[in-house]
């Protein structure tokens, strides 16, 4: 299809980038990677009156330790965390990278635009509301930090001022949690999820579960920490039954949507399948 007409500029710097974004108003839209926004371009979902290309901009793809944080530029492709050789809980953005999309979308896409266009079935948004990450937005009027809980608003809605653009995402260091989990299903590999699930860890001295974090994607408007299924697991040892009772309760709690594609009753059984295949691979991992 052919896409609306809009101005584009490529911006240099972020300073660049920030200035042509307040000058252009609230119909303005980032362009980095381009895997979510050019499909919608040109179904015409999205009918923007200004493009700012960021995609080649410097200093937003770096991939460092820094203060005692893990801190990920922008423009961090899906590749490179596929790749990265991330330990403890920052691993789950490894495992929920190597699910979206195929080789070239992974090869293009970028964090801070898979997190900016908050795509209900979108993995990293999973992941990074599992690891509490937070969100650093820059705009012309300056910074700030967005806690990723509060960060999605909605379907394809954030809490990103019209102005402002993500520039990395920091995730601070946690004992509590040293292992990680991800499934999907997805009718087709490439394909959006119809049920996704990240989950996170940890095991104690005496080989218990000293926390768990369970947090499902594609399945309501936006991701969700599922506290009550991950209490099942505090204190146990990921047996099987254990394992099958939280993937239970987080089936029986999830407000699944229903669509042409799939009713609530089988997103739900969905998001017990993945739950638990994905809490069988840390048990696995563990066992290692």
């Amino acid at each position: 299809m052919k896409m609306p007409a809009f101005a584009y500029a490529r911006a240099h710097d972020v300073d660049e980038a920030l200035a042509l974004l307040a000058e252009a108003g609230d119909e303005a839209k980032l362009l980095a990677g381009g895997q979510s926004l050019l499909p919608v371009l040109a179904f015409r979902l999205f009918r923007p009156t200004h493009v700012v290309d960021v995609d080649s901009l410097e200093g937003l793809g770096a991939l460092e330790e820094r203060g005692g944080e893990l801190e990920l530029g922008a423009l961090v492709r899906h590749a490179r965390l596929e790749q990265a050789d991330l330990q403890g809980g920052p691993r789950l953005l490894s495992l929920a990278a190597r699910h979206i999309g195929h080789l070239p979308i992974r090869t293009r896409g970028t964090l801070g635009g898979s997190l900016a266009h908050a795509d209900p079935s979108a993995e990293l948004c999973v992941a990074a509301l599992a690891l509490d990450a937070r969100i650093v937005a820059r705009s012309s009027r300056g910074e700030r930090e967005i806690e990723m809980r509060h960060f999605l608003l909605g379907p394809f809605t954030t809490a990103l001022d019209p102005d402002e653009m993500i520039v990395a995402v920091r995730i601070a260091p946690s004992a509590e949690f040293r292992h990680a989990g991800f499934r999907e299903f997805a009718v087709r590999s490439g394909d959006f999820a119809r049920a996704a699930a990240g989950v996170l860890v940890g095991i104690g001295d005496d080989g218990s579960v000293s926390g768990a974090r369970i947090v499902i994607g594609a399945v309501e408007p936006v991701p969700r920490i599922l506290e009550e299924a991950a209490e099942i697991l505090r204190g146990g040892r990921l047996t099987d039954g254990e394992i099958e009772e939280a993937a239970h309760v987080a089936a029986r709690s999830c407000d699944a949507a229903s669509d042409r594609a799939m009713d609530s009753g089988t997103r739900r059984d969905l998001v017990a399948a993945v739950v638990r295949d994905a809490l069988c691979d840390v048990r696995a991992a563990v066992a290692a």
